[in-house]
Formats: structure tokens, sequence, C-alpha cells
């Protein structure tokens, strides 16, 4: 017989804190169960939704794109086109960002190689200056 799982031990095995459990309950993720005397008990495939939402924001999606892919793997019609759609969206959103990311650096670079002498008062930094410069 399979161990009843109330909210700590739902957490527990899916590696998260109640209050994650409460909060993907407010969202829609989870149905809260009824009582059963003073306890509530959670089915055991939530272990599995959990892990899947969390791994899914671990690769970029936001909470509501990981339950829309979870919502494709409960549904019997989706297909794995479905969800190659959403994982190549995703991908070309972290592209852009990493192109964004790569402008930033590239400025940062040149700012930090405005700073020849360390020595100077903070009034006089280079590169507090070119945070000033309205260009």
């Amino acid at each position: 017989m399979k161990e009843r799982l109330t909210i700590g031990k739902l957490a527990n095995h899916a590696c998260v804190n109640t209050e994650t459990i409460r909060f993907y309950e407010r969202k829609g993720l989870l149905a809260q169960p009824k009582k059963q005397g003073t306890y509530r008990y959670y089915p055991h495939e939530y272990i599995t939704r959990i892990k899947f939402v969390k791994r899914s924001q671990e690769l970029g999606f936001t909470l509501k794109e990981a339950f829309d892919l979870l919502k494709l793997k409960i549904k019997n019609q989706s297909k794995c086109s479905d969800v190659l759609v959403q994982t190549d969206k995703k991908i070309l959103e972290i592209d852009a960002k990493i192109k964004d990311l790569k402008k930033m650096k590239k400025s940062l670079v040149a700012l930090a190689n405005c700073c020849e002498d360390t020595s100077i008062p903070l009034s006089d930094c280079p590169i507090l200056e070119c945070f000033m410069d309205k260009k």
C-alpha cells in the first residue's frame, strides 16, 4: 500500500516546500483535495506533476508555459509536434536573450576598459560618467 501524502510529505517527495504546493493550488496547477478527517491527502501523481513543472521552469519556461505543456501531456489528442512548437518558440526567446546579453557584455567591457587609473577619485570615474551620459 502506498504512503498517504500530506502536503508536507508531497513537498518532501517533490523536492519543494509546502508554500510552492499552495501556490500551485492557487494558480490551478494542482487541485486541492478534500479533507479526510483533519488532513488533505494528495495523489501520488502530483509528485511527477510538480517535478515536471519545476524542470520546465529550469529550462526557461514560465509557470504558465509549464502549465500549458503539462496540459498537452495530459491531453490524449496532443502530438509531439505540439510540444516542439513550444520548444522552438522558447529557443528563439533564449537566442534573443543571448544576443542582448552579448551586447550588454560588450558595452560593459568597453566601460571597464575606460578605467585605466583605479586610484582616481570616484567623482571622476569614467564608468560612472558613462552612466550619466544621455546619449
